[in-house]
């Protein structure tokens, strides 16, 4: 088998074109399926604790500003709105969820180099869409068995600092 026919991605023109039947029987590439449009369980249940996340931080007084910022450097899961004592603060929220807390838990697993992404994240936004905003860091962090309304929720507000 030519080194062509073993590296060749369908529709790339460098490399070849060859049906998807072809691709699969391909050696190294015989895990490879087309995915179009399909959530991985993994994603889905982050996209259903983020939403968790959001009505729970609505019921408590923040205001969603954007859902799953990012950037090159990092991203944000939720930004939002905080009037404290008519003072807005722009809270950059990391949303995690574990089924138990083995290793440490939801809140635990937010480690130093996420933090570093998180803030470059938020600092690209501030400077584009909000430059003399007060900023803040919060964790949701869920546990439980099944994410649903009945999971354990704590909201860690100022969980780390951004400077």
């Amino acid at each position: 088998m030519s080194l062509e026919n073993l590296f060749c991605i369908q529709g790339n023109p460098y490399l070849g074109n060859h049906s998807d039947n072809a691709l699969k029987q391909l050696p190294l590439f015989s895990w490879l399926k087309p995915t179009k449009n399909k959530l991985t369980a993994k994603k889905e249940t982050g996209n259903h604790a983020e939403h968790l996340a959001y009505e729970y931080l609505k019921a408590q007084g923040l205001k969603l500003v954007m859902r799953n910022f990012s950037i090159s450097a990092g991203e944000v899961d939720l930004i939002m709105l905080d009037m404290n004592n008519n003072d807005e603060i722009l809270v950059f929220i990391e949303v995690r969820y574990r089924k138990n807390s083995d290793f440490g838990g939801a809140a635990t697993s937010v480690t130093h180099k996420k933090q570093e992404r998180i803030i470059k994240a938020a600092l690209a936004y501030q400077q584009k869409h909000a430059p003399q905003s007060s900023m803040r860091f919060d964790v949701v962090a869920i546990e439980g068995d099944n994410i649903s309304n009945n999971s354990e929720i704590n909201w860690i507000k100022s969980a780390f600092d951004g400077f």
